[in-house]
């Protein structure tokens, strides 16, 4: 990214280390966010940190910390160290979904292996009723896409009659992804209010992302979540993005740089991704 070295008057310094303390975030990241709102420019960006081919083959070890990822989005998903739960990114602010069931707001020394996040500013909001499944969440989502070679943003905030999610457990290290998923905790959520975060991306991107829908559910009173396995909903309010620039930070460390990710891990990832 681009660098450029400003001056800023003493009366906004508080103000703005305020606000990185409060949101856990550095200077660049909340001017960078403040500079975008004054413009009315969207940031459009998806960053994603490693791959999920990466996943796949066992390698989730520490790679960045929550900080770093939320110096580049306050909105998207992901997971934690070792595989230790689920990430939530919404409003700026980090959640770990763990396999107990309980969700904590991550702090920003914490690691993650992988990540994708964006700057959330959408673009068309509308309201879609009687949800019965997560196929068919799907189908009604499609609605709003105007391409298939691009990738969006999904926020979806309501009252739900049910929800159904599933949180890894961590497992023993280099462990594939598919053999982890087979011992995850699962969760039925009934009658309750929450947020879906999710991204949508392209079929091309199946050898570094996860193709097609990809949401973690967050409850209103931030005690529930979970990767969404499926749902049932009567009315969600629904926000959409559509990103045209993808930025990949490959990690650094041995066992990246080592790992035989030459193989087509497609079919092992939407294993993994479905498994229940």
């Amino acid at each position: 990214m681009p660098q450029q070295t400003i001056d800023i008057p003493a009366s906004l310094i508080a103000g703005l280390d305020q606000e990185a303390r409060q949101s856990g975030r550095t200077r660049s990241s909340v001017i960078v966010e403040a500079v975008a709102r004054y413009l009315n420019t969207p940031i459009k960006t998806v960053f994603q940190v490693s791959t999920s081919g990466a996943l796949v083959a066992g390698v989730y070890d520490r790679e960045v910390s929550v900080r770093a990822i939320l110096d580049h989005g306050n909105f998207g998903l992901g997971t934690f160290a070792g595989l230790d739960g689920e990430m939530v990114v919404v409003d700026g602010r980090a959640y770990q979904v763990q396999g107990s069931g309980r969700v904590i707001e991550a702090s920003g020394d914490a690691g993650a292996p992988y990540a994708v996040v964006t700057w959330f500013k959408p673009e068309t909001e509308a309201s879609i009723a009687d949800v019965r499944s997560f196929g068919d969440l799907e189908t009604r989502c499609d609605a709003y896409r105007g391409s298939g070679n691009i990738f969006y943003a999904f926020r979806l905030d309501g009252h739900f009659t049910k929800v159904r999610t599933r949180v890894v457990n961590p497992p023993e290290p280099g462990t594939r992804l598919v053999e982890a998923a087979k011992a995850q905790s699962e969760f039925v959520f009934m009658e309750l209010d929450g947020t879906l975060v999710g991204l949508w991306s392209p079929s091309f991107s199946s050898a570094f992302s996860v193709p097609g829908y990809h949401l973690h559910f967050l409850s209103a009173d931030r005690q529930h979540g979970g990767h969404l396995l499926d749902l049932e909903a009567d009315t969600l309010e629904l926000k959409v993005e559509a990103l045209s620039d993808f930025h990949l930070a490959l990690p650094e460390t041995e066992e990246f740089l080592k790992a035989d990710l030459s193989k087509n891990t497609a079919a092992e990832l939407a294993e993994a991704e479905k498994a229940h």
